[in-house]
């Protein structure tokens, strides 16, 4: 009997711990462009919500989308463009009711050396120029998009170097391994060994939205709710200001 008594008061605790373990965790999947912007809101949201943990997991919109494909948890979901959006909705992955817009960003093209590009139909001239994979990256699709509108997708696809992720654009760019690359607006603010030659004619692709939502776990999770909430108060709209992005 002792032993018994033993054993289930081992279970209780276990189960406690477990508890304990898993209450007050938010889990974020967001585009690598919304890292730090992200992470900021997410030190403010902590300021006055101590007990809780937030995990944060950037990859590009396409990769996330196949990672919660695979059965990874995410609570709270920010993706780069409608198109993948749409994918976790028809999927059934988030709520659509909770489908709202976040930021809004423009692309840029940047340069460590390039001499003599000053608008889109001058990349003709360059040899390398670095992009997001379209596959996956929504700045990528974006960016395909106006080297269509523009017609110069012709003249530049051999010299496109495909990125998993925007970041990875602006480092090839940084490191001087392409002419250039073309990057959100945001990301290239945050570089200091490239230049901003000139911003992507807006009239040439459709508006870079950044959308938000709560997965159909996430919408059960208080916390997770609470942070949502959070994500479009004044507060954090004033973070994605400061980082370059537009509200509205």
């Amino acid at each position: 009997m002792r032993t018994f008594i033993a054993l289930v008061i081992v279970c209780l605790a276990l189960t406690q711990l477990c508890g304990n373990v898993s209450a007050g965790l938010i889990t974020i999947g967001a585009g690598v462009g919304m890292k730090d912007v992200v992470n900021d809101i997410a030190a403010a949201f902590i300021k006055n919500n101590q007990s809780i943990k937030i995990l944060k997991n950037y990859a590009a919109s396409g990769v996330l989308a196949k990672q919660i494909d695979n059965g990874a948890h995410i609570d709270i979901t920010l993706v780069a463009n409608v198109n993948w959006m749409d994918y976790l909705k028809e999927k059934r992955y988030v709520d659509a009711n909770t489908i709202t817009p976040f930021a809004y960003n423009t692309l840029v093209f940047v340069s460590k050396g390039a001499q003599g590009v000053s608008r889109l139909e001058e990349l003709t001239k360059l040899n390398r120029i670095a992009v997001g994979s379209p596959k996956s990256v929504p700045a990528g699709e974006y960016t395909m998009e106006a080297f269509r509108n523009a017609g110069i997708y012709k003249q530049l696809e051999q010299k496109l170097v495909l990125a998993r992720d925007v970041r990875e654009c602006l480092l090839y760019a940084e490191r001087g391994d392409v002419d250039g690359a073309i990057v959100y607006k945001t990301d290239a603010l945050l570089s200091k060994d490239t230049t901003i030659l000139f911003t992507v004619p807006q009239k040439l692709y459709s508006r870079v939205i950044f959308l938000s939502a709560l997965t159909v776990s996430g919408v059960k999770n208080q916390d997770a709710v609470n942070f949502f909430s959070f994500l479009h108060s004044h507060e954090a709209k004033a973070l994605l200001l400061k980082y370059g992005f537009e509200v509205q």
